[in-house]
């Protein structure tokens, strides 16, 4: 039989498994769009701007371990998409994004709503496709699943000409894995690498196991904790790697980087061996690589991507491969030759460790009048017993989350990491909370990302969507103004919002419960009442501190070990912390 172009795009994502589809019709796509209203192969979920389609089958993958799925428009549709899908690059994450294009006779004729959607996307993208004959259509989109879910996940573009789309075709679609000789992720690691890892291994004196997003978009949980029991390393991770082990183990240092925990960063600054899983070294987690590498380590790094081992750092051993099948493969390998860590050597470095810990550089100080942000993300750790599914936007209120909510299991945090892109948070918990529709999700967000994307409570409405949304207001753009007052002299050049709507009459607009909380005594029965109402978006503003700052914090061009401290570590944090470390000989000081 044949059908349409459009039909095969519909079955094909069928055949695929695909449960939901974020879009917005246009002109280009509207073949495609009347086979989904003939069909209904699967839902589709009408946004209300072509970035939040994108964000949100983003975050339906990485809640759900699936392919996500957008579809758009050409021209304006694409390059709406563009912040979605280089956002979804940043953090590797598998989604497929189908755009239209002009009819194949008018390509290149600057036709309406015509763009080089190829072009525009490829520094963006794993790879991208225009497709002008129908009888390629469906093994296109098999390549597409194929790519975007295989080796490092990443998102693909398939733009499909008009006239494709109206043209008719046999339908068969491929039930093997397609055969791309110039694409072959390896994904066991090289089995003498992996003996001479273990055995280093267990002859470190400071080890730490330092573990990123790639541990959760591996499923590498479970291998993860046990490598680090086995070893009785402690671990650090990265801001994407939260929840891969669980914050309430002894063995989990903390995040480590930029606003990582005063203990994780020595811990990661004075560790003699660093195993790296699924992680790259960015300059948000070491900063400089110079003043990282002034204490000597070594150095072993597993990453699916050849291309991001030694990218930034020095690499000792290095092991390209699938991070589960390696980690299965390393503690093979630990258990074969009986291997131990030196229980003596192993000891004073968790001294150390506790020494820093015992600190608090988390530690704020309350008030029972003005709501602290902390206090907030807390309080929702508590009633919802560190469970809960949780988004954010960028900012300040991004970091507060990532360090105070004591996150347990993966694929439990949802953040833009890579690209830092405001407005993800409320589409994000669209796609996790239909990804996992019997858990809670919360999206804690801040005043001025919120905005970006706020247009969305419409899908929320008409969807049912009942997520949970956390705004922490403190009136200004708050990283900005954090960096305004700590290197600019306190010249808060435009990061001040003083024309804000009325967040509660907004979410009403839109039918759904608005709350406005402004004293620290309400925070908690507010996120109560919040919870218990199951089938409902309830937005809760808080007005919160107006000048919390976000501690500790590694300044540009700085080391781990030279972090901004909070207010309660600076008088005697450097001396104490100096003498620990100079008391185990290590080779340079821990903090200025």
């Amino acid at each position: 039989m044949q059908i349409s172009g459009a039909q095969i795009v519909v079955q094909s994502l069928k055949a695929e498994g695909v449960e939901f589809v974020f879009g917005y019709p246009g002109g280009s796509v509207l073949e495609i769009y009347d086979a989904i209203f003939k069909i209904k192969a699967f839902r589709h979920i009408l946004v209300r701007h072509e970035q939040a389609a994108v964000h949100a089958a983003d975050a339906y993958a990485r809640a759900s371990g699936k392919v996500g799925v957008a579809l758009v428009t050409s021209g304006p549709g694409a390059t709406n998409a563009v912040t979605g899908i280089a956002t979804a690059y940043s953090d590797s994450v598998p989604i497929v994004v189908i755009t239209g294009q002009v009819g194949t006779s008018a390509i290149g004729s600057d036709a309406f709503q015509e763009v080089d959607t190829v072009g525009v996307t490829r520094p963006c993208v794993k790879h991208n496709f225009l497709v002008t004959d129908v009888n390629q259509l469906a093994d296109t989109i098999k390549k597409a699943f194929y790519i975007a879910a295989s080796g490092r996940p990443g998102p693909v573009v398939i733009d499909i000409a008009k006239d494709v789309t109206q043209a008719t075709s046999k339908f068969c679609y491929p039930q093997q894995e397609p055969e791309i000789r110039s694409y072959q992720p390896v994904l066991h690691g090289h089995v003498g690498q992996i003996k001479k890892a273990v055995q280093m291994l267990a002859a470190a004196k400071r080890p730490v196991v330092y573990f990123g997003g790639g541990v959760v978009l591996g499923n590498a949980a479970e291998e993860l904790r046990e490598i680090v029991h086995l070893t009785g390393a402690p671990c650090v991770s990265t801001l994407m790697g939260l929840g891969a082990f669980p914050a309430d183990n002894r063995q989990f240092v903390g995040m480590v980087g930029m606003h990582g925990t005063y203990e994780a960063n020595l811990t990661m600054q004075n560790a003699d061996l660093v195993l790296t899983l699924g992680a790259r070294f960015d300059d948000r987690v070491i900063s400089v690589p110079e003043k990282f590498l002034a204490t000597p380590k070594k150095i072993i790094h597993i990453d699916i991507d050849p291309s991001t081992i030694a990218k930034r750092v020095k690499v000792d051993v290095p092991i390209v491969g699938d991070v589960k099948t390696v980690l299965t493969q390393m503690i093979t390998q630990w258990k074969e030759q009986s291997l131990t860590t030196n229980e003596q050597n192993l000891n004073k470095w968790w001294q150390d460790i506790e020494c820093w810990r015992e600190k608090q550089s988390l530690w704020f100080e309350n008030d029972e009048e003005i709501i602290k942000p902390q206090y907030v993300v807390q309080t929702l750790a508590k009633l919802t017993n560190n469970e809960a599914l949780i988004t954010s936007d960028v900012g300040q209120h991004q970091m507060f989350a990532a360090q105070y909510y004591p996150f347990t299991k993966s694929r439990q945090w949802f953040n833009s990491g890579g690209l830092g892109t405001m407005g993800v948070g409320l589409p994000y918990a669209m796609g996790v909370k239909l990804a996992r529709p019997d858990e809670d999700v919360f999206c804690i967000t801040g005043e001025g990302s919120i905005q970006m994307n706020i247009q969305e409570l419409g899908t929320c409405y008409q969807s049912r969507i009942p997520v949970k949304i956390i705004n922490l207001n403190n009136g200004y753009l708050g990283m900005v103004r954090q960096w305004q007052e700590f290197y600019y002299a306190d010249r808060y050049s435009e990061s001040y919002m003083d024309s804000l709507p009325d967040f509660v009459k907004l979410a009403e607009s839109y039918h759904h419960v608005g709350m406005r909380i402004e004293k620290t005594s309400d925070v908690e029965g507010a996120l109560k009442e919040a919870i218990a109402l199951k089938d409902r978006l309830v937005f809760m503003d808080f007005i919160t501190d107006r000048k919390q700052n976000v501690f500790p914090m590694v300044g540009n061009g700085k080391g781990l070990n030279e972090m901004l401290l909070p207010p309660h570590m600076r008088e005697t944090a450097a001396d104490s912390a100096v003498n620990d470390v100079n008391a185990r000989n290590y080779d340079k000081r821990s903090v200025p």
